[in-house]
């Protein structure tokens, strides 16, 4: 049986970390990618180069590279990756990168409603502040009243968030039937996922990509740190929280995401902006701290969750 570590109760806190600064400052490369390639294209490239990336690992590492649940999986990857980046791209087009792409971070709403009835996954008790003021401060940092964006575009943001949140559930739902390497399950959801993407990126008129050394090395990190490790880093956090907490605690990404375009395009915050992030971040240090608590009162629940057995 493995020794329990103290340390890995705070694994999956320090994994969001790394997942939202990562994502988050994502934002900003990938404003500056498209000025290299057109958006399909850019988002075909990232995600053949994360899949390429995580196959290279389970083969260095020797993991096997047999695909388990290949019905599951195939959906995982035609929402939460395919569909998902889809949509997200369709609506940076459609309505420019602005406020409309942000509508993905309504993902956690979709969640919210979706772990209840699939999952049985319910927030309780002083979890619903937390919901409550990290919910209050996204919808401050988006704006909804005050979208200049047509209504189509608007529509297509909230088609990501729904594909990225019908991800999460089918990924809990799988790890809770079947037992499947996280990191073997994150490269087929991503070679899977590319499948799509790299077919449409053939068929919608698209300018060349621009292969400069700035672009490959741009590409290569989103590739490898913002696409293969970051959603692999997701799927990790899922196996070890709630859908609905691992959901709200990945808001911390669209206040990087503010805090590093600002600062890296010298453009000045919003008053509303500067509530939401206040809102987001005290929303998430209350999620944290009821999580610590519940797992100081009940240390054997977490070595459970985090998929020791006794």
């Amino acid at each position: 049986m493995p020794s329990y570590s103290p340390l890995s109760r705070f694994l999956p806190a320090i994994a969001l970390i790394v997942l939202s600064c990562t994502w988050g400052y994502t934002w900003v490369l990938a404003k500056q990618g498209l000025q290299y390639a057109p958006p399909f294209a850019f988002a075909a490239e990232r995600c053949v180069g994360g899949a390429l990336s995580l196959l290279l690992v389970l083969k260095l590492i020797g993991k096997p590279l047999k695909l388990v649940a290949p019905g599951q999986t195939l959906a995982i990857g035609l929402t939460q990756v395919a569909g998902f980046m889809i949509f997200q791209t369709w609506a940076l087009v459609e309505g420019g990168p602005g406020k409309t792409a942000v509508l993905i971070f309504t993902m956690p709403i979709w969640t919210l409603l979706l772990a209840w009835p699939l999952l049985g996954e319910r927030v309780r008790g002083k979890q619903w502040l937390a919901a409550a003021s990290t919910l209050t401060g996204l919808l401050m940092i988006i704006e909804p009243w005050d979208m200049q964006a047509s209504l189509f575009s608007k529509f297509l943001g909230l088609m990501a968030a729904l594909c990225w949140a019908t991800g999460t559930i089918l990924i809990k739902r799988l790890r809770s039937t079947t037992p499947v390497d996280l990191l073997t399950l994150t490269a087929w959801q991503m070679v899977l996922g590319a499948v799509p993407l790299v077919l449409l990126s053939l068929v919608v008129p698209e300018p060349p990509t621009q292969w400069t050394l700035s672009y490959v090395g741009l590409l290569g990190f989103m590739s490898v740190a913002s696409t293969a490790m970051c959603w692999w880093l997701w799927i990790y956090i899922l196996d070890r929280v709630p859908a609905w907490e691992a959901s709200l605690s990945v808001l911390g990404t669209p206040v990087v995401a503010i805090l590093s375009s600002r600062l890296t395009f010298g453009e000045e915050f919003k008053a509303t902006e500067v509530a939401g992030i206040l809102l987001i971040g005290g929303g998430l240090v209350l999620l944290s701290l009821l999580s610590w608590a519940a797992s100081r009162r009940n240390p054997g629940a977490h070595r459970d969750l985090a998929g020791e057995k006794k």
